[in-house]
């Protein structure tokens, strides 16, 4: 039996890609010695492209398959698919939205914490047999500070719930208010961060927020409060935030995003004020394998002709 052909970007797990050759001929453009070759030879048979939330799918490789109708991306963050081009040729996008949105959540908290009690670097401390030794800095407490929350979706709420058992003071903001929401709403990300304590960004990205957080939600912050990114990399304007981390000018910060990772600015090792993570935020075995079961169930219904699990549409755009 013909198995269909799909183009993979970049490799996923190797059971997730041995699941997906049991039922189709897989193309991986990275393995490719010379990807515009491979594209010349399998474009007129690629109905379906396999991607995840930080390769993408630009408009160059969209236009180079005449063919395409469905994007299935891997992850919930599609900023990196050229969505205007995808629709401009009505090409359907699917993503894996709501199986990841507890363990963002739990990183984010992980994070909080750590960036707040100086874990990374106490850890450091006794590895190095220093405790006892070396005066060790009194940590900021968490429970009853202010949280400010920047997108109130799927993580924004679940990031909620886990800070109400801190006792934290939570407060929001989003393109809409919601009113079936408790907690405070401010009207720019300006006030949020004046209000806050802790920042952590959850909303999603795209155009219109790029290196949206900078030098005036900073200044907001202040210098004894803390940023916490587990959404995307370009929402915070980086280099500012590296100055305003060497100045002291926020007490700190914890990512699991960044610019241009993996290969991230190297002033960021040097920083103790800083909590780094490798883009690890839906990174367990269950949520990974609950992705990777929701490509293959909207591959599997595109090929068939069936509804679509979790399509991508414009008014689905909070995390």
């Amino acid at each position: 039996m013909h198995k269909a052909e799909v183009l993979v970007v970049t490799r996923y797990p190797d059971a997730d890609m041995a699941a997906l050759a049991q039922h189709y001929t897989l193309h991986v453009l990275a393995d490719a010695e010379d990807p515009d070759a491979l594209l010349a030879e399998i474009a007129p048979r690629i109905r379906a492209l396999a991607t995840n939330g930080e390769a993408g799918a630009s408009a160059k490789l969209i236009d180079a398959l005449p063919h395409l109708e469905i994007i299935v991306s891997y992850g919930v963050g599609v900023d990196a698919i050229d969505l205007e081009r995808a629709a401009q040729r009505n090409i359907r996008v699917t993503y894996t939205p709501d199986v990841l949105t507890d363990d963002v959540a739990d990183l984010g908290i992980a994070l909080l914490l750590s960036v707040a009690r100086d874990i990374p670097q106490n850890d450091a401390i006794v590895r190095a047999g220093e405790w006892g030794h070396v005066q060790i800095p009194l940590a900021t407490r968490v429970f009853g500070k202010r949280l400010g929350i920047l997108g109130l979706g799927r993580v924004g709420r679940a990031v909620a719930k886990r800070a109400a058992g801190f006792d934290m003071a939570i407060s929001y903001h989003d393109r809409n208010r919601f009113d079936d929401s408790p907690y405070t709403f401010h009207e720019t990300a300006v006030e949020l961060a004046r209000h806050s304590d802790f920042l952590i960004i959850c909303a999603a990205a795209d155009r219109s927020n790029r290196a949206s957080i900078g030098h005036e939600v900073l200044d907001a912050l202040g210098p004894d409060s803390f940023l916490i990114n587990i959404a995307r990399g370009s929402i915070i304007d980086e280099p500012v935030l590296l100055n305003y981390l060497t100045e002291r000018r926020i007490r700190g910060a914890a990512l699991d995003v960044f610019w241009s990772e993996p290969a991230i600015d190297p002033r960021f090792f040097a920083l103790h004020n800083v909590v780094l993570q490798p883009h690890r935020a839906s990174g367990t075995v269950e949520t990974r394998a609950a992705m990777a079961h929701l490509v293959r169930n909207n591959l599997a219904a595109f090929f068939v002709g069936e509804p679509l699990i979790t399509e991508y549409t414009a008014h689905k755009t909070r995390t």
